[in-house]
Order: C-alpha cells, then structure tokens, then sequence
C-alpha cells in the first residue's frame, strides 16, 4: 500500500463535505485533479470507500473507518512535523479556535501574550455564532472552542475563563412600553438567554438584527431595546451612549470559558496554549476584566 499524506488529507476532506466538489473548493484544488487523486487512494483498497447513488455522493462504513485512521494519521504527523522545534523551546505550528460572535471582546486578550511568545504560530480564529462554534467543534475541525454557554450532547472539558453578564440595554435609563425589544438571530447564546428570561412574559413587537454590532447600534439609535453582554458594551456605557435598565432577575450570568472535546488528542501548541491560559488567566482578568466588578 503507498498513499501520500495530501491523499489522506484530500479523501478525510470528502468525507466532512460529503462532496467532491466543495473537497475541491476548500482543498484549493480543481475538481478533476481532486478526483484523480481520490481515485488513486481508493485503488489501494478491495473494499469501496465511498459510493454515487442518484448523484449523491456517500461514504461507505469501511470508508469511514478509513477517514479515523487517516485523521490519526494526519494528527501524529503534524505533532512529528513540529516535535524537533518544541523541544528546542520554539513553538511553531498551528492554533485553530472557535468563537461565539460576542467571545470577539475576550479572547484577543487571551491570545495576545502567547503569540507574542511564540511568533512562529499561525493562528486560525473563526468568529461565528454558537451553532456554528458548536458544529466545528463537534466535527473536530478546531482546536478549542470559546463559549458562554455548555454545547449540549457533547463530550467536552472546560477552561472557565471570565465571567459574562448580561443586561437589559437601551439609550435611556427606562423602559418606555411603545418601543420593541431586539433580538439577535436564532442560534445566538445572547439570543438563547433573552429567550429564557422573556418566555412566559407579555409579548411585545421584536426586530431581529444577526450582530452585536448591528444591536448596538439599533440601541443607540433609540429603536428598542435589548439583552446584551456587558462585555461588549463598555464604551458605549462609559459614553453614555447606552444605560443599563434595571429590570428583576438580571444580569444574567454565565461564564466564558474555552472548551475541547473529550478524547481529542491536542497538538503540542494546543497543549502549549492551554497551559499558558491556565498560568496566566487569573493576571489577565483582573488586568483586562477589572471593570467588570463595577457593574453589579
């Protein structure tokens, strides 16, 4: 049997997209070339990896069995790739995270002091919303994940991190009963948590914006109001150009924290990473965070 680390890396592709033609588009590579060497990996096997049925490409059980070998494959190469440099005390290599869109405000000042350390990482940092944190996450496409909130149905461990508020925001100190609450977009945390406290309470006419940054500026405009983390809106509190509203049963509180799947075998900067995090964290809150504690 003789297959290159690139064929592992085009067939383990195909079997995320379920297509050869997004395998193509995310492996920066034409279609045909991609399929030839699609083809030349499966000769190597008697039993069929993937098949076509009515145009649709799937993966056989044997090929999915074949798609965990090559991603252990994948993994102990990129560690042997960087082994040497680790032991002479130079990280290099890559670090991919998933962030929920609000998490923009908190990771940079967790990330800061390790790049500058280690300048020879390359750093992937996807900021998206929590359904999309959670799906690549789940298919083990990053390293870790930084969430508000615990993704359900997954084996993970947890880095808590800082803590998040949450609370009702507009561009006046009170609430004036013609104006509609604002919402953020269906698979938000921030829309989960003003789901939760509304649920049950009188209805009011809503708009639903898909950023923070759109929300905030709604606010500002003096379109409504909304539920919003604190650590997003510093500024705008410290300019008064946003107040919080005092309103029972908030802030609500959850806690950033960095998350990776149970069983997940970290990369030496992934380990590297966690443990720089976990020296220094308490030094970068109270340093970055201080400001939180005057918000009760």
């Amino acid at each position: 049997m003789n297959y290159t680390l690139h064929q592992l890396q085009i067939f383990l592709e195909v079997v995320k997209q379920e297509s050869i033609t997004r395998a193509a588009e995310k492996m920066y590579m034409t279609q045909p070339a991609l399929s030839i060497q699609l083809k030349n990996f499966q000769m190597q096997f008697d039993v069929p990896l993937t098949e076509v049925i009515g145009k649709k490409l799937f993966v056989t059980d044997f090929g999915q069995s074949i798609a965990q070998i090559a991603e252990n494959i994948l993994s102990e190469a990129e560690e042997l790739k960087y082994k040497t440099k680790e032991y002479s005390g130079l990280h290099t290599g890559k670090l991919k995270i998933s962030s929920a869109s609000t998490g923009k405000y908190v990771i940079p000042y967790f990330l800061s002091g390790f790049l500058k350390n280690h300048t020879g990482i390359d750093l992937t940092l996807d900021v998206s919303n929590k359904s999309t944190v959670v799906k690549n996450l789940q298919n083990n496409e990053i390293d870790f994940a930084l969430v508000s909130v615990l993704p359900d149905g997954l084996d993970v461990y947890e880095e808590l991190l800082v803590e998040n508020k949450l609370y009702l925001v507009g561009n006046t100190a009170k609430l004036s009963m013609g104006k509609p609450f604002i919402y953020r977009e269906v698979g938000s945390a921030t829309r989960m948590a003003m789901d939760n406290y509304y649920r049950g309470k009188t209805k009011r006419k809503s708009i639903q914006l898909t950023s923070n940054e759109a929300v905030k500026q709604a606010l500002i405009a003096g379109l409504g109001y909304s539920i919003l983390p604190l650590i997003g809106i510093k500024n705008e509190l410290s300019n008064k150009d946003l107040f919080i509203i005092p309103s029972k049963g908030l802030p609500i509180i959850t806690n950033w924290r960095l998350v990776w799947l149970k069983g997940k075998k970290l990369s030496p900067i992934a380990e590297a990473y966690l443990n720089f995090i976990r020296s220094n964290k308490n030094k970068i809150i109270n340093e970055k965070f201080g400001w939180h504690s005057d918000y009760k």
